[in-house]
């Protein structure tokens, strides 16, 4: 380096501090959500069962007396089951998805009824780590392994409930990607469409490679305790470890051009990186830690990311190219042109799988993967030409 930054140095940050586990919890403002409780223990992928299990869940619109206009929304890793509508009670952030979901939109909830459950092992009112077992103590660490099936299997118990024997479209990206493709697969007979965006057949080595870094990270957290933290005091979670998983996903989930182009090298504004700042990209990672310590559980990101490694469509089905032959439904998967975490080529050799013709399509972004949450026109469109629409 040939200069200084000409910056004074920071002060000390101050920001709150966030509970041990930002899951929602009984006595919580419940929003939007509802519930269905399983009759029966879940039989998981892995061996033994998982009682008591609830699923919380939204829905927009009204379910036909044929129950035939039923679309799905699966959500990725640290999103919920709050895909549209604004922060408040009981959600701490909007809709995710809100360009898309609503009256004239690409799911037009005059004409289709749209249910977005929150994932078996999340934390924003489904059964999860920090959820109370029938004993009256918290799951944390004991909370069994899941994979992707075994959280379609509590969806399927949720369609059941709400009288729903086909979708007319599953749609999830990334996370919910692998689900709308476990429904497809696993259920064919119960979805007449599907959109699966930013997400591969089976997750491979340098995918499971960023999430054992992000794992380690949190288990090696003095204040992970072994997953049995959740009624520690304000501030005492493992929110460190928490936050280092949360800022090298956030690496994997936007370009080197992006951030590039946003921050450049420049410092945080009132910021020295030579006398102890940090530089604007930095900061930038650094919210999104704290953001997600606030409205996050460090056992559900565990159990959810170790899901998302034992992702394979093909296990246990002859491969992938016997699984990928179950598929009746119409198909279209999508990738986003920059996505350096689930590479296009991903996406273009699911494509090639399924038993139709021209079923890729490419979403163009600068946000890499990140493009499939950001670029609602393109995924509006795509969702257009699956179930039809102005």
């Amino acid at each position: 380096m040939t200069g200084a930054p000409p910056h004074a140095p920071a002060g000390p940050l101050t920001v709150p501090l966030p509970p041990a586990s930002g899951a929602w919890r009984e006595g919580d403002p419940p929003g939007e959500r509802r519930w269905v409780s399983l009759l029966a223990p879940l039989r998981l992928e892995a061996g033994g069962e998982l009682p008591g299990v609830r699923l919380a869940y939204e829905t927009w619109g009204r379910l036909a007396p044929d129950a035939s206009n039923a679309v799905l929304v699966l959500h990725a890793l640290t999103g919920d089951s709050h895909v549209s509508g604004p922060a408040g009670p009981g959600h701490p952030t909007p809709g995710w998805w809100d360009p898309l979901v609503g009256p004239g939109l690409a799911l037009d909830t005059d004409r289709w009824f749209v249910v977005a459950p929150n994932v078996l092992g999340g934390c924003q009112g489904s059964t999860g780590p920090s959820s109370v077992r029938a004993d009256g103590v918290r799951w944390g660490g004991a909370f069994p392994f899941l994979t992707p099936r075994d959280q379609v299997a509590a969806e399927v118990a949720l369609a059941d409930a709400l009288g729903i024997d086909r979708w007319a479209l599953v749609v999830g990206g990334s996370m919910g990607g692998m689900r709308a493709l476990e429904w497809a697969v696993g259920h064919p007979q119960r979805v007449a469409s599907l959109l699966v965006l930013a997400c591969p057949a089976a997750s491979d080595a340098e995918q499971v490679a960023w999430s054992h870094v992000q794992l380690r990270a949190i288990r090696d957290d003095e204040r992970w305790r072994g997953g049995h933290y959740h009624d520690a005091p304000v501030g005492e979670g493992p929110h460190r470890g928490l936050g280092t998983a949360r800022r090298l996903a956030h690496v994997t989930y936007r370009t080197g051009a992006e951030l590039g182009s946003r921050f450049g090298r420049a410092p945080q504004s009132g910021e020295d990186p030579w006398r102890g700042g940090r530089y604007a990209v930095e900061s930038y990672l650094d919210h999104h830690a704290d953001k997600l310590a606030h409205r996050f559980d460090a056992g559900s990101y565990v159990t959810l990311t170790e899901a998302m490694s034992s992702h394979d469509v093909g296990r246990g089905r002859g491969g992938t190219a016997a699984a990928l032959r179950r598929v009746t439904a119409r198909c279209l998967v999508a990738g986003v042109d920059s996505d350096r975490l689930y590479p296009l080529a991903r996406q273009r050799e699911l494509a090639a799988g399924l038993p139709h013709s021209d079923a890729l399509r490419v979403l163009a972004s600068p946000y890499g993967h990140d493009g499939f949450l950001l670029e609602t026109e393109q995924v509006g469109l795509l969702v257009r030409e699956l179930v039809g629409g102005v």
